[in-house]
């Protein structure tokens, strides 16, 4: 693919979703928000732009099908060409992606805090953790049995292995902060 015709990575998370399912902008949008939300994020005033940008390059077409609102409403689908340019990405090599945690960065400092304010901004941390790895095994658990989430030519079955990843990195984020937790308790006595 040429560098004319690629495209940058919200393009690809869009890509994805409308090669699962056609969509309009807003369900893209709240689609962006879950599943897709748990490992990429985009605002939604990004979508339609960038919809705009990857249908100039032949990569999505659209239909007009009737709406609530007062201007038409657009139904996205992936072309052909943005199927391919999909697949070319998914193999292709990946750019070094800079690394933003704010939790880390927050837990790297904590040895300003007290103990108690050490202890509930690690309470913290698990807890939101606890929460996430939750909300994956619930969904994970919606796939059970679902021939689709067993065939590997489905979306469903990438769903199955990126939620199983979720799962394990966020059980280990859990176990993580007990550990810290029990260091931190020790460390006091």
């Amino acid at each position: 693919m040429s560098r004319q015709e690629s495209t940058g990575n919200l393009g690809f998370a869009l890509l994805g979703l409308l090669a699962r399912s056609p969509s309009t902008g807003y369900e893209l949008a709240r689609r962006m928000e879950r599943p897709v939300g748990y490992f990429w994020s985009a605002h939604h005033g990004q979508i339609y732009p960038e919809l705009a940008r990857l249908e100039a390059r032949g990569f999505v077409r659209h239909t007009v099908i009737e709406g609530a609102g007062p201007r038409p409403t657009k139904r996205y689908a992936v072309s052909a060409r943005g199927r391919k340019a999909l697949r070319e990405w998914v193999v292709g090599e990946l750019e070094p992606q800079p690394v933003r945690d704010l939790e880390t960065l927050r837990l790297w400092n904590m040895w300003l805090l007290d103990q108690d304010a050490a202890l509930a901004l690690v309470a913290e941390a698990r807890a939101a953790h606890a929460e996430r790895l939750a909300a994956y095994e619930v969904e994970l658990a919606e796939l059970d049995g679902d021939p689709e989430a067993a065939d590997p030519t489905k979306p469903k079955f990438a769903s199955v292995l990126t939620l199983e990843g979720g799962v394990r990195t966020r059980r280990a984020a859990v176990e993580w902060c007990d550990w810290m937790r029990e260091r931190l308790e020790s460390a006091s006595r």
